[in-house]
């Protein structure tokens, strides 16, 4: 079992560590220590564990008006793991502005198809007439849900899967969603930057 040092250890960009593998084991113990995997196609695999964190919060999910509406017209069907594979491909597929290529490689997809066997990672899929418009997959463990990646085809799909997710959280008590970088589309949500410090005491408490 790969051991990983302690996250107060990163540089200032949140890097940790160098190297490894993607097995279910390691995977675990890194997102139990608050540590996800991130990299290009070349690269060793990359250990990151930024500081500050980005993190939703499910009580604090901003439902805009107009989602809001869209939600309430039942628009789109939502579902929880019913199509996790067709989920991460769409996610490592779809164009994203401002990135030539996807750093979901095919061994990070093959790594996470496992972690779903497993039962540790999971999907929400949004549809629109039965065509796979939305969603998002992550890694749920000890009530965290580390949040992975999202996609969007259609105006507000990947809001809803967000907007969902937090309904699960919430009815589950699961204590927060890791969103792990800032942008300015997940603050929009009600998501917000905490110190990796009091990130990681969260994850850990009981």
């Amino acid at each position: 079992m790969i051991i990983f040092p302690d996250p107060s250890q990163a540089d200032e960009d949140g890097l940790l560590a160098v190297g490894g593998n993607l097995e279910p084991e390691t995977l675990l113990a890194a997102y139990a220590k608050g540590i996800f995997p991130w990299y290009a196609q070349g690269q060793p695999v990359l250990w990151w564990a930024p500081d500050p964190r980005m993190v939703l919060f499910p009580a604090e999910f901003h439902c805009s008006k107009r989602l809001a509406r869209r939600m309430r017209q039942n628009v789109y069907s939502i579902s929880f793991d019913e199509a996790f594979n067709e989920v991460i491909r769409a996610c490592a597929e779809i164009p994203r502005q401002g990135e030539s290529g996807s750093w979901i490689l095919p061994e990070m997809i093959e790594a996470y198809q496992r972690m779903h066997q497993l039962g540790f990672a999971h999907s929400i899929e949004i549809r629109k007439n039965k065509e796979l418009v939305g969603g998002l997959y992550g890694v749920l463990h000890h009530r965290v849900f580390f949040a992975e990646s999202m996609f969007n085809r259609k105006i507000d799909a990947s809001k809803v899967a967000v907007a969902a997710l937090c309904e699960w959280a919430l009815q589950y008590g699961w204590k927060l969603i890791d969103c792990q970088f800032y942008t300015a589309h997940l603050q929009s949500l009600g998501a917000r930057e905490i110190s990796r410090n009091r990130f990681l005491k969260l994850i850990r408490s009981e």
